[in-house]
């Protein structure tokens, strides 16, 4: 029986949970590419490059943070939202925050591009959930 392979996209400021997220992701055996970027700023330059909105360049899913230095993920989000019309697949974003306020939780419903909020930490088993979900691509 084969299987689909995602790549990836951590954007997070945290080299810790990008190293584990990496680690746990990979442990997976469902991811065949892995992007990082520590801030959203960094992030959204790759996005806004033309030659990166190819289908086989674009992340199936991305995994943002919301507190980040530079461009936070809210802001990330606003721009985000502007190019991904212009995407040649569906690509699936999840917030992914140590916060549980609500307001937070209820402010990344606002945006369209959002497929759902994920309060960290993230276990290996939560990830191959996200990834095996049929309903995600």
């Amino acid at each position: 029986m084969s299987f689909v392979q995602y790549t990836v996209c951590l954007i997070d400021d945290d080299k810790i949970y990008q190293f584990t997220a990496r680690k746990m992701l990979e442990s997976t055996g469902m991811t065949k590419h892995i992007q990082s970027f520590y801030d959203g700023s960094e992030a959204m330059s790759y996005f806004s490059d033309s030659q990166n909105i190819q289908p086989e360049t674009l992340p199936d899913i991305i995994f943002l943070d919301i507190n980040m230095p530079i461009m936070n993920g809210w802001e990330f989000l606003e721009e985000y939202e502007k190019l991904q019309g212009s995407f040649p697949k569906t690509v699936r974003l999840f917030v992914v925050s140590s916060s549980v306020d609500d307001a937070d939780i209820q402010r990344s419903k606002r945006y369209q591009a959002v497929t759902d909020y994920i309060v960290k930490p993230i276990s290996k088993i939560r990830y191959q959930e996200l990834l095996a979900n049929p309903q995600l691509l």
